[in-house]
Order: C-alpha cells, then sequence, then structure tokens
C-alpha cells in the first residue's frame, strides 16, 4: 500500500542530530529501508519537517521505521495511506455506481 510518513521534528532535538550526525544518518538509514517513490524536506509550521512518499509492504514495519524519528528526534509522526491521482479516478468512478 501507498503510505506518506509525514514527520515535523523537534527543533532541539533535530538541532542535536544535526551537529553529531545521528540526523543525517537516521534519513539515510530510513530512506534505505523504504525506497521511498518520493521525498521532500522543508519547514511546516516552523518546524523542520519531511514527507515521504513509499510502499508499506507489512503495517508491522511502522514501529521499526518510525522509532528513530520518534525517540532520537521527539518527532510527530504520521503514516496514512495516499493515491496517485489515477488512482483517485478510479476510486471515485466506482463510487458513481453506488
Amino acid at each position: 500500500m501507498r503510505v506518506m510518513l509525514r514527520a515535523h521534528f523537534d527543533t532541539a532535538a533535530s538541532n542535536e542530530g544535526i551537529a553529531t550526525g545521528a540526523l543525517p544518518q537516521a534519513m539515510k538509514k530510513l530512506m534505505d529501508r523504504v525506497k521511498p517513490e518520493a521525498a521532500y524536506f522543508g519547514l511546516h509550521e516552523g518546524v523542520r519537517s519531511c514527507w515521504i512518499v513509499f510502499d508499506l509492504q507489512d503495517s508491522a514495519m511502522v514501529p521499526s521505521l518510525t522509532w528513530d524519528l520518534l525517540h532520537r528526534f521527539n518527532a510527530e509522526v504520521e503514516v496514512g495511506p495516499v493515491m496517485r491521482p489515477e488512482e483517485l479516478m478510479e476510486a471515485l468512478g466506482a463510487l458513481q455506481g453506488s
């Protein structure tokens, strides 16, 4: 299932992670594991944030994928299903007959 992981990082914890190299290392580890379809990094509501779209093979992977973000960087994390435009059109078309 295609999902988007959204993470908003605590400023103090992410500053420390940048200074020690822990944040870049954790992000590389996450990227290597999920092999994202797309990944974006920037600010959201004044804090460092990321949006990562990938294929989640098993929901049991979520705790291990998000552990560093939650534990080391005090991030607020959400993971939820997302669709491409053509998938949305297909889903909406199926609703027309309902």
